[in-house]
């Protein structure tokens, strides 16, 4: 049983403010900050890391959804229709988390975020995709859109392709969730951005507004394992409230180009941390 002072219940609130900005910010839920502050600086064991991580991804995306459909940045169609891979997912996930030891996670954890900020760099020009051909799946279901672009003054009109693709990798997505506390995000936001074609602002709202549900499918496992400990959950739940509810007022103006590159350089820094950890390798903090 892990001890938790005042202290550390500050220190945690403080990093879940940060945590809920970028959560909200990046469409990741704010796990990407939470599992490696937990896990490398307070010494949680996973298990209670990710707990209390899916359970505040689900506050952030409460925080943030309402105010991006409100703003017709999320795609809701599209959001719900890869629910049904993403809750798959994280339920699997969910059901074999507590089998993997902490190494293996805490490697999983870093080579994803690695993969993540090659793929973000490599495709920080493909902010407003052109010349989408929708597919047959997203013909029938209407899944395409537009949306306002502030930061161009402009209407954004936009077209959903490789669906079925683009529904498995989120199945794929919820087992990461699961596993990792991250909300699916990592997975989420890339794919819709540069497999689906959807503009990074839309994808990083519409997974904004799929984490939470994917969260609460796995969160509950955790919780019917003893695995959720209230006195993490608390701090972190108030925090990225908070935190969410500015993310969403910058994402709206934000030039996309440079939410993609913070985003790679955030994500770069802790896939180092956690892979170094995985391996039992000094940090230096």
């Amino acid at each position: 049983m892990i001890v938790i002072g005042p202290d550390e219940v500050i220190w945690i609130l403080l990093m879940s403010i940060l945590a809920g900005f970028v959560g909200a910010l990046f469409g990741l839920g704010g796990g990407i900050l939470i599992i490696p502050f937990l896990t490398l600086v307070e010494g949680v064991p996973v298990p209670l890391a990710v707990g209390a991580s899916l359970v505040s991804v689900v506050a952030t995306s409460s925080s943030s959804a309402a105010t991006y459909v409100k703003d017709h940045l999320t795609n809701i169609r599209v959001g719900m229709f890869l629910e049904i891979g993403s809750v798959a997912g994280a339920i699997t996930g969910a059901s074999v988390a507590g089998y993997l030891p902490a190494s293996v996670l805490f490697i999983l954890f870093g080579v994803l975020l690695l993969y993540t900020t090659i793929v973000m760099i490599r495709a920080r020009k493909v902010d407003f995709p052109t010349g989408t051909i929708p597919d047959k799946t997203s013909t029938i279901l209407s899944l395409g859109g537009e949306y306002e672009e502030h930061s161009r003054n402009v209407v954004v009109k936009y077209q959903v392709t490789r669906t079925p693709l683009t529904l498995i990798i989120t199945y794929f997505g919820g087992i990461v969730s699961a596993l990792l506390g991250v909300g699916g995000g990592l997975i989420n936001v890339p794919t819709l951005n540069l497999i689906a074609k959807i503009p990074v602002k839309v994808a990083s709202a519409t997974s904004n507004f799929m984490i939470g549900v994917t969260a609460a499918a796995s969160s509950s496992v955790y919780l019917f394992r003893g695995d959720v400990n209230p006195l993490l959950t608390a701090p972190l739940i108030i925090g990225v409230t908070g935190g969410a509810i500015l993310g969403t007022r910058i994402l709206k103006t934000a030039p996309p180009s440079k939410v993609k590159i913070a985003f790679a350089i955030l994500l770069a820094a802790i896939s180092v941390l956690m892979i170094l950890k995985g391996f039992n390798l000094p940090i230096v903090l």
